[in-house]
């Protein structure tokens, strides 16, 4: 049931009595935040229709895309076509999300391995002052370059504190999941965050 529900409310999110998919997300936000390093998470997702996992990081300070956004991973439907995603982002002049994006088709990943949706993957981030490289399975996906990452105001949103986020959205970019089995999995093996220690 949709505790928020309002009989003829033209927001999708009160007029629906019931949701038709549950889904999760966590994250550190509040608990645990960090600025510079390398992040690694071993993971298995769900490569399904309507399925859209994702590995992420936002900025403690300003609204959302001032802040910044890092996506290690995305997983969705760019054209209809299963994509594999790493991106950033930040504010624009008109205050829109400004993108430094790779995609690269699943099938590539098909290509290499079949079974490549049955076993885990490790995502990696290396975060520095001059760049942010974002890796699947130690392959390079995008190189973002800071000096360019600069909000309207001056403010460069991946030189603060992130915090993380791991989710499995459905439906939206994931595409129509109608059709899919549920349940489904996104297995998580591990999310470890690793600093240089400046005392020695």
């Amino acid at each position: 049931p949709n505790p928020g529900f309002e009989s003829g409310d033209a927001d999708w999110k009160k007029s629906r009595k019931q949701a038709d998919y549950t889904s999760s997300s966590i994250n550190t936000r509040g608990k645990f935040d960090f600025q510079y390093g390398l992040v690694e998470v071993r993971a298995k997702i769900d490569t399904t229709l309507g399925l859209w996992p994702a590995i992420w990081t936002l900025g403690i300070k300003n609204p959302w895309p001032s802040n910044g956004e890092i996506d290690i991973m995305e997983y969705y439907r760019v054209k209809g076509e299963a994509t594999i995603l790493a991106n950033a982002a930040w504010a624009d002049e008109s205050k829109r999300a400004k993108w430094d994006e790779a995609k690269v088709p699943f099938s590539e990943f098909l290509k290499l391995d079949p079974y490549w949706p049955a076993k885990f993957h490790v995502w990696r981030m290396e975060w520095t002052e001059g760049f942010i490289k974002l890796y699947l399975d130690e392959e390079l996906l995008n190189e973002v370059d800071l000096t360019e990452t600069i909000n309207p105001d001056g403010f460069n949103p991946f030189h603060q504190p992130h915090y993380i986020l791991l989710n499995l959205a459905i439906g939206g970019n994931g595409g129509d999941p109608s059709a899919s089995v549920f349940p489904s999995e996104y297995l998580v093996d591990y999310v470890r965050v690793y600093q240089k220690n400046e005392n020695y």
